[in-house]
């Protein structure tokens, strides 16, 4: 019988995304600059965001647990 895991710790995770996250969101602005030239931040935004929050929850944050998860 296994021990219950603790919980992650939020602050420790919180620096596992920023970390992961950051460079997604400069590469996405990067990438999408120049498709949306004249769009205004908000229409930007609406594009990217989505872009943002799947990667964070299909592959970022479930590969944070899963290689990083002993450090949380």
């Amino acid at each position: 019988m296994t021990s219950p895991s603790r919980p992650p710790s939020r602050p420790r995770l919180a620096i596992f995304v920023f970390i992961a996250v950051y460079p997604i969101v400069t590469l996405a602005l990067y990438a999408l600059t120049p498709f949306t030239e004249g769009w205004t931040i908000w229409q930007r935004n609406l594009l990217m965001v989505p872009l943002i929050v799947a990667s964070m929850i299909w592959v970022v944050i479930p590969r944070i647990h899963r290689h990083f998860g002993h450090l949380l």
